[in-house]
């Protein structure tokens, strides 16, 4: 299982980029952080999730008064 966003989900042996497509994240909005290290965009399309991996997934929003 990998911890994702503080959820254990069947995710080992995907990548990044499938993991990210699969759940309709907006790729261009998103950073993804893997056991404390940022993924660079250019590699989701390699980086593959492995079991006990942690995984946040921060995205952007605007806004402001």
């Amino acid at each position: 299982m990998v911890h994702i966003n503080g959820k254990d989900e069947a995710a080992a042996g995907m990548t990044v980029q499938e993991y990210l497509e699969k759940n309709e994240y907006p790729l261009q909005w998103i950073v993804v952080e893997c056991n404390e290290q940022i993924v660079p965009k250019e590699d989701y399309a390699t980086r593959k999730l492995s079991d006990k991996d942690v995984v946040e997934i921060v995205s952007f929003v605007g806004g402001g008064a």
